[in-house]
């Protein structure tokens, strides 16, 4: 089964929603939210699961195959646990022994590791699309890509359910989430964003079968994202949400916009597959 991996997500009025289906998922708060599983149409074995780890929690839901059996189910999901589990023990910055750490000393090069190498790769290539709003050198104490280390973990995880078969799922941490495929009710996923900072607002909702969207600023702290230009904590936007095919892409544009403010949204014009959700003034 092979699934077209270009966005697709239909913006929906808030108005027009009701008496539309409640969202399948919310982002926008400190901890995602999973509205209802539902029901799986036809033969599918529908999974939700949720992961902790030291810096991170994770939701995962996925309708497999009936065909894959529960045994192969569980060993695409042990998979795609242990992928996200080992990224956090393996690149986390603030681990000592951790690659991203030995990196920073000079102890190994980038090259030593094709995963490593990939991570830094996409943080040269988003400090130059950011006009270097985006920079993992310019953060204090050396490389730190924690801007779309989430990001990167989670699109490795959903590799691995693809590779084992499952077309359908959406993982989800934070205020981010990737989503390919059909929710278990057989219909596009449901998310509904929520402003991070202003929950008078109604949400945005948007139904997707592909995409990712990618948040700065969700738990409304001050002084987290630093102007790379100056090292000084960033303080032009309260929150920057964008959306785009793929999460750690869309991080790391957060970031960056979250950073640069209004200046940023140039970015995202001239047929960009990457759009700006949301991005408030303070």
């Amino acid at each position: 089964m092979r699934i077209d991996e270009q966005p697709r997500t239909r913006w929906i009025d808030p108005s027009l929603f009701q008496p539309r289906p409640r969202p399948d998922l919310r982002l926008g708060a400190r901890h995602h939210r999973i509205d209802r599983i539902g029901t799986a149409t036809g033969d599918r074995i529908v999974v939700q699961h949720t992961v902790r780890t030291a810096t991170a929690e994770y939701s995962l839901l996925f309708n497999a195959p009936e065909w894959l059996g529960r045994r192969g189910v569980g060993e695409a999901l042990r998979d795609a646990v242990a992928e996200l589990r080992a990224i956090d023990l393996t690149y986390g910055p603030a681990r000592p022994e951790s690659l991203v750490s030995r990196l920073r000393r000079g102890e190994i090069g980038p090259e030593s590791y094709p995963p490593l190498a990939d991570l830094v790769d996409r943080c040269a290539a988003m400090r130059a699309a950011t006009d270097g709003w985006f920079d993992a050198w310019a953060v204090p104490g050396g490389f730190d890509p924690g801007g779309l280390l989430g990001g990167w973990a989670v699109e490795r995880a959903a590799a691995r359910l693809r590779a084992a078969g499952i077309h359908d799922y959406a993982v989800l941490t934070g205020a981010d989430l990737v989503v390919r495929g059909q929710a278990a009710h057989g219909g596009p996923w449901r998310v509904a964003v929520h402003h991070p900072t202003d929950r008078r607002r109604p949400p945005l909702v948007l139904e997707m079968t592909a995409g990712a969207v990618g948040t700065s600023g969700v738990t409304g702290r001050q002084g987290h994202v630093v102007d790379p230009h100056t090292g000084e904590p960033a303080d032009r936007f309260a929150a920057a949400t964008v959306v785009g095919p793929d999460l750690a892409v869309a991080d790391a544009y957060a970031t960056a916009l979250y950073a640069a403010g209004p200046v940023g949204l140039a970015w995202f014009r001239d047929g960009s597959d990457y759009h700006a959700l949301l991005a408030d003034r303070r």
